[in-house]
């Protein structure tokens, strides 16, 4: 399925100047894609238009074809959102929650509930699926976030900074969980630290200032690395390289 920014421009205000102009990008349609870059690049702002929760001032939303504002109900099935404060419910178990997603994406109750307890399982929840999602920690409540993309057959997944604030076994958990999710469903996630650059990433967008620096695999990007660099340091160097912030340079 794809899912495509065709020739976009954003901005917050009338007359300040666009966060994205005449931007187009394709989510690649398989494996894990990080979109990486500093604070202020329009890594969010790229999210929230492929999510729908933003409108772009020109430009198309696109998904297999089909613009966003004709396909607005299948949209909403076919690609999960998971912001970087996923909301809670004191009333709700997380297994509810899950389930009420689910049936807000069309599912019916009966399946939705089946389906809430399987993707729970799945992301490794299903002990806490009583809990009340108001008492799960943050890394919990992004596997809750994950849980209900898999309830409602979501084609194509997008989570903005999953990891901020968690502490590094969440992250590690988090990580193993997304790696099992994207071999079936392609995850785009956008990040601004490159400590999230890990192993299994498929993909590497490296933006700045509202465009493009690099769009390809993680050995094309980790190329970059200065010769000297070390094994465990590449990723840092390829960035600093891309970026312009290599003292060399």
């Amino acid at each position: 399925m794809t899912l495509l920014l065709d020739r976009v421009t954003f901005g917050y205000r009338r007359w300040t100047r666009p966060v994205l102009a005449d931007f187009t990008y394709e989510v690649p349609e398989q494996g894990l894609t990080i979109l990486l870059g500093p604070n202020g690049a329009g890594k969010s702002t790229t999210m929230a238009l492929l999510a729908g929760t933003a409108e772009p001032k020109a430009g198309s939303v696109v998904l297999s074809g089909t613009d966003l504002t004709s396909a607005s109900r299948e949209y909403r099935r076919h690609v999960a959102w998971l912001p970087q404060r996923v909301p809670t419910s004191r009333q709700l178990s997380a297994r509810e929650y899950v389930a009420y997603v689910a049936w807000l994406k069309g599912e019916e109750r009966s399946r939705a509930w089946e389906r809430a307890g399987a993707a729970l399982d799945q992301v490794g929840l299903a002990e806490q699926a009583r809990s009340k999602t108001a008492r799960l920690s943050g890394g919990q409540l992004r596997r809750v976030g994950i849980a209900c993309a898999l309830a409602h057959d979501a084609r194509v997944i997008l989570l903005d900074e999953p990891t901020a604030g968690l502490d590094p076994h969440q992250r590690t958990v988090f990580r193993d969980v997304l790696r099992e999710v994207a071999a079936k469903t392609p995850v785009l996630m956008s990040t601004h630290d490159i400590a999230d650059l890990a192993d299994e990433a498929d993909t590497v967008t490296l933006m700045k200032d509202g465009t493009v620096l690099h769009h390809g695999g993680t050995e094309s990007f980790l190329d970059h690395a200065r010769p000297d660099a070390a094994p465990a340091r590449r990723a840092e160097s390829a960035y600093s390289v891309l970026m312009g912030l290599d003292g060399s340079q």
